[in-house]
């Protein structure tokens, strides 16, 4: 969601919506990935439209090495980010208590 891809949003979820279908038996599905400019900030809406799960790749390479305070800080930002999105915290209130996501919104 709100990636540097050329495919737009809607497309992606179509996609991710599809490989989650099982073929056959609930456990023949494939593990969707997101990446491409992936960061906390998109956290919250991708988690919203993927129906609110944490089954997928979540893949963050300059949004986890170009945080201010260094890849460590920007893995624990990502974290932050998805669990202020897992409950329903909007990422600025959730940055008030986490230094990490601060510094990468």
């Amino acid at each position: 969601i709100g990636s540097k891809y050329w495919e737009p949003d809607d497309s992606f979820i179509r996609s991710f919506e599809a490989v989650t279908t099982p073929l056959f038996s609930s456990d023949d599905c494939a593990l969707p990935v997101a990446c491409s400019g992936q960061w906390g900030g998109q956290a919250p809406e991708t988690y919203r439209r993927i129906g609110r799960t944490l089954d997928l790749l979540y893949l963050c390479g300059g949004g986890i090495v170009s945080h201010p305070d260094g890849p460590g800080a920007g893995v624990r930002a990502v974290l932050q980010a998805w669990q202020a999105a897992v409950e329903g915290i909007a990422l600025t209130d959730y940055a008030r208590d986490h230094v990490e996501l601060t510094r990468s919104i």
